[in-house]
């Protein structure tokens, strides 16, 4: 789950971009509200969808949200479509959402969700025990810092994230100190410092994205999740409370405003359609955040690369 530094280009509270170019009939030229979060992947996604809208004559409109708070908007309909809910993280807040009938689940991206702590190779010859997240403890003085020694320092998401990592480092009696970082962009710029001078780093890393590609490394093996470890106390290694195994993995999910396939049908049936590989928006995310391309230039590309695709989620 992922702020970087092009988050600039879509600051402010909402940004239209007025009725798309197409001469389609559409059935209400009201704007379809697409929220934007802080992390490059779901700004690519969003921009995709919001383009592909706009070709078959939608009037667009990109909402900056809260990951987990935009749900209140998807609820009431101040907001309308979400185009990224990680199983690893939004699970429960979009289940809870979709219970009251007011949003609904529009099915999967095409991508699949890894977020959980990692770790670069360099560091298993001074952990040997990983990726069993047991040898943690017995490593915790190889992974400190100045600020957290004796323990060791996990360098989690931003808080806004969800996660759960400050509770399973409770829950799994691990001696680390939680640092959350402010930022997509802080948290990756960390790993790139700490990987060159092959300094001692675990944090939060996501796929897809270009780093668990650009840096050989591990994912921690944590007690496999199961929805009880977050639900029951009693369930696990930790009899008296929850949280005490890995993260979920799973789909990447689009969810909307209950509203849209009656208001907007034809977009209704487009976003149901959408979708993408983790290997397509793995590469997608490499060009805007390590080769410093334009993401609305990667964006118009892929729409001229992918014409046929983007034709069919539209009926053209």
């Amino acid at each position: 789950m992922r702020v970087s530094g092009l988050m600039a280009a879509v600051a402010g509270i909402a940004i239209c971009l007025g009725v798309g170019t197409a001469a389609a009939e559409v059935e209400s030229k009201d704007p379809i509200k697409l929220t934007l979060h802080d992390w490059t992947g779901q700004l690519i996604t969003t921009r995709i969808m919001g383009s592909v809208l706009k070709e078959a004559g939608y009037n667009v409109e990109y909402v900056q949200a809260d990951y987990i708070a935009q749900f209140a908007g998807l609820k009431t309909g101040d907001l309308h479509v979400a185009m990224e809910i990680w199983e690893t993280t939004g699970r429960e807040a979009m289940d809870e959402a979709t219970a009251t009938g007011k949003v609904e689940n529009l099915g999967k991206t095409g991508m699949m969700a890894i977020e959980e702590w990692w770790y670069p190779a360099y560091m298993k010859e001074r952990c040997p025990g990983l990726p069993d997240w047991r040898a943690l403890n017995d490593c915790a003085e190889a992974f400190a810092t100045p600020e957290t020694a004796p323990r060791g320092r996990y360098l989690g998401a931003p808080v806004t994230w969800g996660g759960f990592d400050d509770e399973r480092v409770e829950a799994l009696g691990l001696d680390y100190e939680v640092v959350h970082a402010g930022t997509d962009a802080a948290l990756f710029a960390e790993l790139e410092s700490a990987y060159q001078r092959k300094a001692p780093i675990l944090l939060w890393v996501y796929a897809p994205h270009w780093a668990p590609i650009k840096y050989k490394g591990e994912w921690v093996q944590f007690p496999k999740y199961t929805p009880e470890c977050y639900k029951d106390p009693s369930w696990g290694i930790n009899p008296d409370m929850a949280y005490d195994c890995g993260k979920p993995r799973g789909p990447i999910w689009k969810v909307a405003w209950s509203g849209v396939k009656d208001k907007w049908p034809g977009a209704y049936k487009a976003i149901k359609a959408f979708h993408i590989t983790n290997d397509v928006m793995g590469k997608l995310i490499t060009d805007v955040d390590l080769n410093g391309k334009d993401l609305d230039a990667v964006v118009a590309d892929w729409m001229a690369r992918n014409e046929s695709t983007w034709k069919a989620w539209i009926g053209k």
